[in-house]
């Protein structure tokens, strides 16, 4: 390929899926509603705020924005009063939906909240028993799982069935919204092979995640190899390699699910081979060199600052600069989804 590569908006790739959302919302027994709770200074969590609260406005869903802490006013510090504000949305039955703005004290901490918010109203999908069926490749539960406070059970994995279409007595578990995203994104532009098996649609490719966050990178690169590719999962400090696990006799007791082994390659030599290269780095002096790509790749930035060099496109055959726009629509296809579970702690 000649020239410079395509450079592709998150817009229209989030048009297809507004559009989903909003026959979602027709068919809605009632408006949902989703606290989004602020409760730091920070103007990224602010921005992100303002961004959620216009996404919802204009598709018909009740944002609430609860502030606390430094967001509320200057007499508090960072963080104080969230894990309150979301005990109460938590017991509050109106509520379909909460959203926290993190980064808040930090990673062990943020963890810490995100699994003090009930995973049936969890948004985001990071309460451990969607990251567990995540991990295990388990795609489709029996809403009633939630309540147990043990591991989940009650799964099916995505080789156990036909098709995307749920079981009978199952629904879709909730998957982290910026993963999913990334995998939309994706599958938008033909990395994933839609003539194959689902759960396998991604055989054949290898990707690189640079960042492990358990929010963005980790899950990312379960998923990816869960559907068949080869990941590379790339840290400050080491870089892992991802692969799906065969279904064999003596692998019958796990589902088919990604293994990680340890890998002694380096990110250049990762990304030589790498046809897609996703990169979360929050950091705006962290840059992936454009003369180690691999020509004709595809490069997606999903961290809030540019991870990849100017030149990119002189080696990509397609760099899309943000994915925040389809993110939202993830988050808001979860919460439908989590309206429709029908089920609530007593």
């Amino acid at each position: 390929m000649s020239g410079k590569g395509i450079l592709l908006k998150a817009e229209s790739i989030a048009a297809t899926f507004r559009d989903e959302v909003k026959q979602s919302l027709n068919q809605a027994t009632r408006r949902p509603r989703i606290v989004g709770i602020l409760a730091t200074s920070s103007a990224p969590s602010k921005s992100y705020a303002e961004f959620t609260k216009k996404q919802c406005d204009e598709l018909g869903v009740e944002f609430i924005l609860k502030k606390t802490g430094a967001a509320d006013t200057a007499d508090l510090g960072e963080g104080e009063g969230v894990e309150e504000a979301i005990i109460e949305a938590n017991e509050d039955d109106s509520v379909d939906g909460i959203m926290v703005y993190y980064p808040i004290f930090g990673a062990q901490q943020d963890h810490y909240l995100q699994q003090v918010v009930s995973p049936y109203k969890d948004v985001e999908g990071l309460h451990f028993k969607f990251h567990y069926n995540l991990y295990h490749n388990i795609r489709f539960i029996e809403p009633q799982s939630l309540l147990s406070s043990g591991t989940p059970s009650g799964g099916v994995a995505a080789a156990a069935i036909e098709g995307e279409e749920p079981p009978a007595g199952t629904v879709k578990s909730i998957i982290p919204c910026t993963p999913l995203a990334i995998v939309k994104c994706l599958e938008h532009v033909g990395v994933y092979n839609k003539i194959l098996p689902y759960g396998d649609r991604a055989y054949g490719r290898t990707v690189t995640v640079i960042n492990r966050s358990e929010v963005v990178g980790r899950p990312l690169a379960a998923l990816l190899a869960n559907d068949g590719a080869r990941v590379f999962s790339v840290d400050i400090d080491s870089i892992q390699e991802y692969t799906k696990r065969p279904r064999t006799d003596a692998a019958r007791k796990y589902h088919p699910r990604h293994v990680v082994h340890p890998c002694s390659m380096t990110l250049q030599e990762c990304l030589a081979v790498s046809d897609v290269v996703v990169s979360a780095v929050p950091s705006a002096s962290y840059k992936v060199k454009t003369e180690w790509l691999k020509d004709g790749c595809i490069c997606m930035n999903v961290a809030a600052d540019k991870n990849f060099e100017a030149d990119v496109r002189e080696k990509a055959s397609l760099y899309l600069p943000a994915v925040g726009k389809v993110t939202i629509l993830m988050l808001l296809r979860n919460l439908l989804r989590l309206q429709r579970y029908g089920v609530r702690p007593q």
